[in-house]
């Protein structure tokens, strides 16, 4: 299982399936027929699968991603914490193709990473594709990326007369929540958190 602990990691970091070359460096090997023996196994095994276009996939990612179905691509524009605040870098990594079911072509979305536990409660782990639907407004019990002070976060909004407090759903009490009154910006929506782990 080191083959596919070193895909998920190459998914949560890099935003893509690592290349044959790249697993046998990682994994010591040197010879590329046997990385191709492992991930043909994986593949028998049911850990991957093949999409449309010949290339490998995680299953748990191909539930998500499906190729059978309309979609449209999707940038990952960088990481967010859910945690302590940081800035998210808008450098387009690459895109994900999504189903138009989560990301309807009328609505602009973007994808991010999201780092830290303050959100574990709702669904959202470390190392996920976060789903964002991009828009500068919010409703209270929405689950937002906002920015205070040009950094980012995944927070619960909820407005209180002048001010909005951002609230963490962790099971760590470490999380406070973040009272702003001004210098917040509503980076958008999350529709939903991609497990890439």
């Amino acid at each position: 299982m080191e083959a596919l602990k070193e895909i998920k990691s190459a998914l949560r970091h890099l935003g893509k399936f690592p290349s044959v070359r790249e697993l046998m460096v990682v994994m010591g090997y040197r010879s590329p027929r046997s990385v191709s023996v492992i991930l043909q196994k994986l593949e028998e095994k049911g850990f991957l699968q093949r999409d449309f276009r010949g290339n490998l996939q995680l299953v748990e990612e191909a539930e998500v991603f499906k190729n059978n179905v309309e979609t449209v691509d999707v940038p990952i524009v960088g990481t967010a914490q859910c945690g302590a605040l940081a800035f998210a870098e808008q450098n387009i990594e690459g895109f994900v193709r999504v189903s138009t079911n989560l990301a309807p072509r009328n609505k602009e979305h973007f994808l991010l990473r999201a780092e830290g536990d303050s959100m574990n409660k709702a669904g959202i782990f470390s190392g996920d594709l976060v789903l964002v639907r991009a828009q500068n407004f919010a409703k209270n019990g929405d689950r937002v990326v906002a920015l205070v002070d040009d950094e980012a976060t995944i927070k619960e909004f909820q407005r209180r007369g002048n001010v909005v407090v951002l609230y963490p759903r962790s099971t760590n009490p470490e999380h406070k929540p973040i009272i702003v009154s001004e210098n917040l910006q509503i980076q958008g929506v999350v529709v939903t958190a991609i497990p890439t782990l």
